[in-house]
């Protein structure tokens, strides 16, 4: 065990770690993107999030990593959502994301277990009806997640006894007038995603469209045995966000904290104990890194639920009193990062090809900041599909 460490080291640690004291060069997607993956919720946010640590990217750069090149791909991932990562890096956000067991993965997609008791049926089960079906409906289509649920569950019906059917065929507590099964195949397809059968093409207008992953790619992505997976994926969990605990790892992967073992197991012997708001764990390896991190100058404006802002330990990053303001239920603002700390919010307004950056601080800015963020809203333009942007300060 190490001594304590103070905000300023782990703040400092995590911005670089985050690609965030320093944009990559023009070539560092797939880096940025494979660090701990790069949530796409809403859509676009991604496009935003690989802007502010890769130096003069394009909204073109990233589509054709995903549609031409094959190098970057999308599917529900940590915490059932959807995210950008490597292909070359798919079994650790796949594999290494998967829980072993039923009661672990159904933690995974919560909302299934009621509709499951009530067929008599367990996850591992409907998966496997789901996926036993899902290579006929897909295969050379691409269907959004309704389009593929209702073809499949009515495939589903025809195989069960009628009791269950019945069940099955009934309303469910999803969607009006969704079938019940319909609704429960809507979950399978997540964990398919992690058993990588399925993933999504580029966005249709309002639609994502999912695809097989083998035909999409036109190869399969080897196979790596579970452990080096899920002992990868805690490792760059705990680049980005260590010094960190079992609980936190466990929120931010979606899983129980009692399940957390067959992560944290495996690199037990890779981690040192430090003193950070109770008693955290980071890879000893970052040791140096953590002690010596220096906070960087400059801004950023960062998306709803950028990587770095999905730390568990929040009052890290933001005073208390403004949780609130940044992480809501729905609607959540983008995050002002100025010098190194979590200055305020922002959310964009399109008028044609006007955009306007709503800047909220939550104490005064200097001079100095706002040219900076003036600086950083202009970029943002291209990526809006903008020819000018507008930046407003706006008090609380």
């Amino acid at each position: 065990m190490t001594g304590r460490v103070s905000t300023g080291d782990v703040v400092a640690f995590r911005l670089g770690a985050h690609n965030l004291a320093e944009r990559l060069g023009e070539g560092g997607l797939l880096e940025a993107a494979g660090r701990c993956g790069i949530q796409n919720s809403p859509p676009g946010s991604a496009l935003l999030a690989l802007h502010a640590r890769v130096r003069s990217l394009t909204p073109e750069q990233v589509a054709s990593a995903v549609a031409e090149d094959k190098s970057l791909l999308q599917t529900w991932c940590m915490r059932a959502s959807p995210f950008y990562f490597p292909v070359s890096d798919a079994p650790i956000f796949t594999t290494g994301v998967l829980p072993p067991g039923e009661e672990a993965m159904r933690h995974l997609v919560p909302g299934v277990e009621q509709a499951l008791e009530k067929l008599g049926l367990s996850l591992i089960e409907t998966v496997g009806l789901t996926g036993a079906e899902i290579g006929d409906v897909l295969s050379g289509r691409r269907l959004d997640i309704n389009q593929l649920g209702a073809e499949i569950s009515t495939r589903i019906a025809r195989r069960l006894p009628k009791r269950q059917r019945d069940i099955w065929e009934e309303e469910g507590p999803y969607a009006r007038g969704q079938p019940l099964g319909e609704g429960v195949v809507h979950f399978c397809v997540r964990i398919l995603t992690l058993q990588r059968v399925v993933c999504f093409a580029p966005r249709a207008g309002n639609k994502a469209p999912l695809v097989l992953v083998d035909e999409w790619l036109g190869h399969r992505i080897p196979d790596i045995a579970p452990d080096l997976a899920r002992a990868e994926l805690l490792r760059r969990y705990l680049r980005c966000y260590g010094p960190s605990t079992r609980g936190d790892f466990a929120v931010w992967a979606g899983i129980h904290a009692r399940d957390t073992g067959p992560w944290w197991s495996l690199v037990e012997d890779e981690l040192t104990r430090v003193e950070f708001c109770g008693a955290t764990w980071i890879l000893t390896e970052d040791l140096d890194a953590l002690q010596s991190a220096q906070m960087p100058k400059g801004a950023r404006l960062l998306p709803p639920h950028d990587p770095y802002t999905q730390m568990r330990d929040r009052e890290t990053i933001v005073d208390r009193k403004h949780h609130r303001e940044v992480w809501m239920m729905a609607g959540e603002p983008g995050t002002v990062l100025s010098d190194g700390k979590i200055t305020g919010t922002w959310r964009p307004r399109k008028s044609g090809r006007k955009l306007t950056i709503a800047i909220t601080p939550f104490d005064s800015v200097s001079d100095r900041d706002k040219t900076s963020l003036q600086d950083e809203a202009e970029q943002l333009g291209p990526l809006r599909g903008a020819s000018s942007v507008d930046v407003e300060f706006v008090s609380y």
